[in-house]
């Protein structure tokens, strides 16, 4: 078997950013006049952030909005964000059993990893601002062996990868949605986590 590692999403994954991005969409509509349905944009975290932006501003203001809204994001959405239950306990499971853990996630690289130093949540490698098909290079890249996402997307991401997808339906997407997406394992939060790595990798074993 290859030596486990096992990926993340970040938002609604491993963390609960929604209010820190709330209240950077709340800044970017004061910064910019545009009105931002705040509440309405952290109900479908898991997409880049220009497609969010899209649904808000003209698309010759796109570019600029995504410019102002990372300037914005570090004073407004590290300080909220808290680590979804069962996401300390779950990198702590990969490392007692020899494993490493990364993530990969739609975020920019320099956000993410602010939010992961923020919390302490100590990770092998990071790999940032991509999308469904997209990580698939990253897992491979980093020879992931299993990817957890929130998303459908993620699910997908994991069926490109090669690897078994794990769902957790801590984010937009139901366990029905993940499970037709592709998710060999759906689980409520990442607090089932280790039962169902021990159950995969014995899994994995006898086959």
């Amino acid at each position: 078997m290859p030596a486990l590692t096992v990926g993340f999403d970040l938002d609604m994954t491993l963390v609960d950013s929604r209010p820190g991005i709330a209240a950077t969409y709340r800044a970017l509509t004061a910064r910019t006049g545009v009105p931002v349905d705040a509440d309405l944009a952290v109900s479908r975290l898991g997409p880049p952030l220009r497609t969010e932006i899209a649904h808000w501003f003209p698309p010759e203001q796109v570019e600029s909005a995504v410019h102002v809204y990372r300037e914005l994001y570090p004073a407004y959405a590290i300080t909220p964000t808290v680590p979804l239950p069962g996401a300390r306990a779950a990198i702590d499971a990969i490392r007692a059993r020899g494993g490493r853990v990364l993530v990969v996630t739609s975020k920019i690289g320099r956000l993410a990893r602010l939010h992961l130093d923020h919390l302490g949540l100590t990770v092998d490698e990071l790999a940032g601002d991509l999308f469904a098909e997209e990580k698939a290079t990253a897992l491979r890249e980093h020879g992931a062996t299993h990817y957890v996402g929130d998303h459908v997307a993620d699910m997908v991401a994991a069926r490109v990868a090669g690897v078994p997808g794990i769902g957790v339906a801590t984010g937009p997407c139901s366990p029905d949605e993940l499970r037709a997406s592709g998710a060999e394992v759906v689980l409520d939060d990442l607090t089932g986590f280790p039962a169902a790595l021990d159950g995969m990798i014995q899994l994995a074993l006898e086959q």
